[in-house]
């Protein structure tokens, strides 16, 4: 693979959260869902509906060429709105997806790094996440210092300090 580097992203990036909201959704599911089947789930298009709204953030991994092969943003939620991985409210909930073809190349390391800075200089001082533990993913958090605060039938609340 070639390289890639991180640019924040902007408003008019809802096409490449979108495409990288069904890599997050399908993880390493053994059944993948179809783009519409994921983008047709309310549950779901809550973490891109309206973006980039007040307190929305994120960073785009771009290939050589400038192709989006990965993202991982931040949005909060109300708690009578909470998302999967909603921990309070003001904490910023990540959502992290990369392209099948650029895994485990340290895209997906790089945008959590990334977030993280952005959240701190935004003044978050945590980030939250869900994610399923049959999810290599969850490998790479951990890692990245992110610790279960709850778990549920198959995925887990982590969270991360970021200051």
């Amino acid at each position: 693979m070639s390289a890639f580097r991180i640019r924040s992203a902007n408003g008019d990036d809802a096409r490449i959260l979108s495409d990288m909201l069904v890599e997050a959704a399908n993880g390493n599911s053994p059944r993948v869902r179809p783009r519409v089947a994921v983008l047709e789930d309310p549950h779901v298009m809550r973490y891109i509906a309206g973006w980039k709204r007040p307190g929305d953030f994120g960073c785009i991994a771009v290939d050589a060429h400038g192709a989006a092969v990965g993202a991982c943003w931040a949005r909060l939620f109300p708690a009578n709105a909470p998302g999967s991985g909603f921990v309070a409210v003001g904490v910023p909930e990540l959502t992290l997806g990369v392209n099948a073809q650029w895994r485990a190349q340290g895209v997906g390391r790089a945008l959590l790094q990334e977030i993280g800075r952005v959240a701190a200089a935004s003044g978050a001082a945590r980030l939250s996440l869900s994610v399923d533990r049959r999810n290599f993913a969850q490998r790479l958090y951990v890692s990245e210092g992110y610790v279960t605060v709850e778990s549920r039938l198959t995925a887990d609340t982590m969270v991360r300090a970021v200051r």
